[in-house]
């Protein structure tokens, strides 16, 4: 009978030993929190254009500073890749951009630890009338050159994840050296299903790498233009295509809310 209940008085303990064990361990797991590097390849929207401190003003300083705040993340990294006037032409992995945006990501992403993120906003340049590298892009010629950019991204960097932003709005009489117009509006609008389609599609072969970012920064820039974009002179008048500094840190939060999202 001692022995029986010496049996279990030792399997007693020995449950309690688990579950303290398992509650020490979901503590712990509770604590830990992520060091993030972001890289951003985009335009001048992405670079800071019309800002006078893009160093400390454009979306991608912001869109890091707003998920430092976050609850679970320690550390936030970024390198801003963003060229005026480029396409996605300009960042096919068979360019010089391609190699200079994967040398920068490997200086940034050295601690394997660390979630390495790519934040991608191309498009407004592609749908432009004339003027920049390859445009006007149709809208086949778009996806197949995002395609070649997300495809050759995780190649090099298989670890990291992808987040696609919708591109923003710009007025229907853009027009500086580069001629967008209503045209081009519109072709700008076309690219959003294709982004989409995208997501969708690297979900099923690569689950868990490409996401869709961003998809208020459109709409709230078309109705807020006035106030949240730089005045431009162009050949059709006062044109708004870039965000200006108030603009550009709604941008940078709506980016780090989509980040944000696939971290959960």
């Amino acid at each position: 009978m001692m022995n029986y209940n010496k049996s279990i008085l030792v399997l007693l303990v020995f449950i309690f030993t688990l579950i303290k064990f398992s509650v020490n361990a979901q503590g712990q797991n509770s604590d830990i929190k992520l060091n993030l590097d972001l890289v951003f390849i985009g335009n001048s929207i992405t670079y800071g254009g019309t800002l006078e401190n893009p160093t400390q003003d454009a979306p991608p300083v912001i869109t890091s500073e707003y998920l430092r705040h976050k609850k679970g993340i320690s550390l936030v990294s970024f390198s801003n890749q963003g060229r005026s006037g480029y396409t996605t032409f300009d960042f096919l992995p068979s360019g010089s951009t391609f190699a200079e945006v994967v040398k920068a990501a490997k200086s940034l992403h050295v601690h394997p630890a660390h979630s390495l993120i790519f934040s991608i906003t191309l498009g407004t340049n592609d749908s432009a009338i004339k003027g920049p590298n390859g445009a006007p892009v149709s809208r086949e010629m778009y996806r197949k050159n995002m395609e070649a950019i997300i495809d050759e991204l995780l190649k090099c960097f298989p670890d990291s994840k992808i987040v696609l932003q919708k591109p923003i709005y710009y007025t229907p009489n853009t027009q500086n050296n580069a001629k967008y117009l209503e045209l081009g509006l519109a072709r700008l609008q076309s690219y959003f299903p294709v982004l989409e389609s995208l997501a969708k599609n690297y979900s099923k072969k690569q689950a868990g790498k490409v996401f869709t970012g961003d998809q208020q920064g459109f709409n709230y820039f078309k109705n807020n233009y006035h106030n949240y974009m730089t005045a431009e002179n162009g050949k059709e008048g006062v044109f708004y295509l870039h965000p200006n500094k108030k603009g550009a840190f709604k941008l940078g939060e709506f980016w780090g809310e989509s980040i944000f999202k696939i971290l959960k």
